[in-house]
C-alpha cells in the first residue's frame, strides 16, 4: 500500500483548486499560507540576524596606561563577558580584575579615530579633571573601545592616557580618572563596541558619547539632573541626549534633502514601530544608571548603528524610565556613515530587531 505524499507548493495548488466560495476553502487557504509565511521568516531571522561573538581572552584585558601593568577588565554578571571570563581564568599573575566603583564611566566608541579622537578627549578630560578637582567624592573611568582600527586608534588612544597618567600637574589620584583601552580584534560595528565598554564598565553612572566630540560634553550635566528626577525606586533609568530641538536651525536645513528625506522617514517608521516618546533615538550621548545599564546590556543583539533602537525597546519591555533632554550639538566632518547604504542597512536591521522580538527568538535576560 503506497501512501501519497505532497509538497508544501503542492497542497497549496490543490487549496486554490477548491471553490473560491467554501469557507472552509479560504480558512484552509489562508491558514497555510499564514504559516508558510511565519515559518519563511522565521528561517530568514535564522540567517541576518546578528549573533554576537563571545569576547575573547586579549579583549578582556588591558594595559594600565600608567604602570604599564597587564590586567583584566573587570566581570559583569549574566553577561557574555562573564562567560568567556569564566573560560580565560587567573593564569596570570598580574591580572587584577580591579572592580573598584567610580562616580562616571564614560565608554568612546572609536573606529579609525586617530584624527577626531585627541581633540573629543583633551574637552572630555579637562572637563572631567576640573570636576574631579571641585568635588572630592567625584571619580571617573575612560573607556576607549577601539573597534578593530586599521589606521593606530589603540597606539594613539594609549600615548594620551599614557600622558594624562604620568602629568606631573595633576593632583588627582590616578585611580579617580583613569583611562582604559579595550582593542577589539575584529570589527563588531558601534553598538557592538558601545555594549562591550558598558559591560566592563564601573560606573554608578555610565554614559556613551561619540569619539567626534560632536556634543558639548559639559551636557552631562543636564542628563545626570533628569536622571535624578526620573529613575524608578530601583535606580533604574535611560537619558537621552537630544537634537531635536535642532530641526530647524541652520545646521540641520543645511543639510541634504535626500538627508532630510530619510531623518523624517526613519521616524516615521519608529512610530509605527513603538517608539514614540523619544524625538531622537540616534545621538550618540546617553546616560545610564547602573542598574538599568545591568538589565539592558546583557541582552543586547544589534551591533550596528541601530543598536540604540534596541537598547530603547528593552527599556521599554523592562518598565525603565527613559527621558529626553536637549543638548547642544555640532556637526564634526569625517563621518563614518555612507548615507544610502547606511540608512538601507539601518533599516533592515530594525525590521530585523522588532521581528526576533515579536517572535520570541529573542528574549531580555
Amino acid at each position: 500500500m503506497t501512501v501519497a505524499t505532497s509538497t508544501p507548493g503542492e497542497s497549496l495548488t490543490s487549496l486554490l483548486s477548491l471553490q473560491p466560495t467554501s469557507p472552509t476553502a479560504i480558512l484552509a487557504l489562508l491558514t497555510t499560507i499564514f504559516i508558510l509565511t511565519l515559518t519563511t521568516v522565521f528561517l530568514t531571522l535564522n540567517v541576518i540576524s546578528p549573533c554576537p561573538r563571545a569576547p575573547t581572552a586579549n579583549e578582556l584585558h588591558f594595559t594600565d596606561a600608567k604602570t604599564g601593568q597587564r590586567r583584566r577588565f573587570p566581570r559583569l554578571a549574566n553577561s557574555r563577558n562573564a562567560d568567556a571570563q569564566e573560560e580565560v581564568g587567573d593564569d596570570d599573575d598580574d591580572d587584577t580584575d580591579d572592580a573598584s566603583p567610580v562616580s562616571l564611566s564614560i565608554i568612546i566608541p572609536a573606529y579609525n579615530e586617530t584624527t577626531r579622537l585627541p581633540t573629543m578627549l583633551s574637552e572630555t578630560r579637562s572637563y572631567l579633571d576640573a570636576r574631579a578637582q571641585l568635588s572630592p567624592s567625584f571619580s571617573y573611568e575612560i573607556i576607549i573601545v577601539d573597534d578593530g582600527s586599521r589606521d593606530g586608534t589603540s597606539t594613539v588612544a594609549f600615548t594620551l592616557a599614557h600622558q594624562h597618567a604620568t602629568a606631573k600637574t595633576m593632583a588627582i589620584p590616578w585611580d579617580r580618572r583613569e583611562i582604559r583601552i579595550m582593542t577589539l580584534e575584529t570589527n563588531r560595528g558601534k553598538g557592538g563596541a558601545v555594549t562591550q565598554g558598558m559591560l566592563v564598565a564601573r560606573g554608578e553612572w555610565m554614559l556613551f558619547a561619540d569619539a567626534d566630540g560632536a556634543t558639548r560634553f559639559s551636557d552631562v550635566e543636564l542628563l545626570e539632573d533628569r536622571l535624578r528626577k526620573v529613575r524608578d525606586t530601583e535606580g533604574r533609568a535611560v537619558v537621552v541626549g537630544s537634537r531635536a530641538h535642532m530641526v530647524s536651525t541652520e545646521a540641520v536645513v543645511k543639510r541634504s534633502f535626500i538627508r532630510n528625506l530619510l531623518m523624517h522617514g526613519f521616524h516615521a517608521l519608529l512610530l509605527l514601530l513603538g517608539i514614540s516618546s523619544i524625538h531622537d533615538t540616534q545621538c550618540g550621548f546617553k546616560l545610564l544608571s547602573r542598574p538599568a545599564a545591568h538589565r539592558i546590556f546583557p541582552s543586547m543583539h544589534a551591533e550596528g548603528w541601530i543598536f540604540d533602537i534596541e537598547l530603547l525597546l528593552i527599556a521599554i519591555k523592562l518598565a525603565i524610565p527613559v527621558a529626553e533632554v536637549p543638548v547642544t550639538w555640532h556637526e564634526v566632518e569625517g563621518t563614518k556613515m555612507n548615507l544610502v547604504t547606511d540608512s538601507l542597512v539601518m533599516l533592515k536591521d530594525l525590521l530585523v530587531i522588532r521581528a526576533n522580538y515579536w517572535m520570541g527568538r529573542w528574549t531580555v535576560r
